[in-house]
């Protein structure tokens, strides 16, 4: 009888689990005050140069069972650039290297999902950057995902890195001096949308 009931518990552990996971499940918008892409690169051998996109839009849909089937779409716009020195970003917007226009755009379209651990996956998407589109991967991470202690909403959270070759995208300028690599670094917070 024990046991029975032991078995029954579970049971119904378990369904309410995927309750939750299906609750949690579909369309996800970007929270643009806790989402950044932060990009870093090594100047002359001297120092580590950072700078940072944030405040951009962009949606999940996240299938928290079926981690493969999701997708993400993010958007931002080149001169919402931060580095942290004014005139290094109009550089960055000049002819050496973006001559970026208001409506000029970074867009990233996730093409497939390689799940690679309980919490991680390789997501590979269509980078549109100066112009350019090239396939790139990202080494994601789920941090979390729950109903957010504050706006009371199903929330998640993730992280990703990758590495891009500059003049990949035509913005080789004074390579290999200034790195050609870059050193990309993603955390955003989305909220399921209603």
């Amino acid at each position: 009888m024990k046991s029975t009931l032991f078995a029954a518990a579970l049971a119904t552990a378990a369904t309410s689990a995927v309750a939750v996971e299906n609750k949690n499940a579909g369309k996800y918008l970007l929270d643009p005050s806790h989402s950044q892409v932060v990009f870093s690169y090594n100047h002359l051998g001297f120092s580590t140069t950072t700078g940072m996109f944030s405040g951009f839009e962009g949606e999940i849909m996240f299938d928290q069972e079926n981690p493969a089937a999701s997708s993400v779409t993010v958007s931002m716009p080149v001169v919402e650039m931060i580095t942290g020195w004014k005139p290094r970003e109009d550089h960055f917007m000049s002819e050496d290297f973006f001559a970026a226009t208001e409506d000029e755009m970074v867009t990233f379209t996730s093409t497939s999902i390689e799940v690679t651990g309980e919490n991680t996956a390789k997501i590979t998407g269509d980078l549109t950057l100066n112009g350019i589109t090239k396939p790139v991967v990202l080494d994601a991470k789920l941090n979390q995902v729950g109903e957010h202690p504050m706006a009371g909403k199903p929330w998640a959270g993730f992280d990703a890195t990758t590495t891009l070759v500059r003049s990949d995208f035509d913005l080789g300028q004074f390579a290999p001096f200034v790195s050609d690599e870059v050193a990309i670094a993603i955390s955003i917070e989305a909220q399921k949308a209603e």
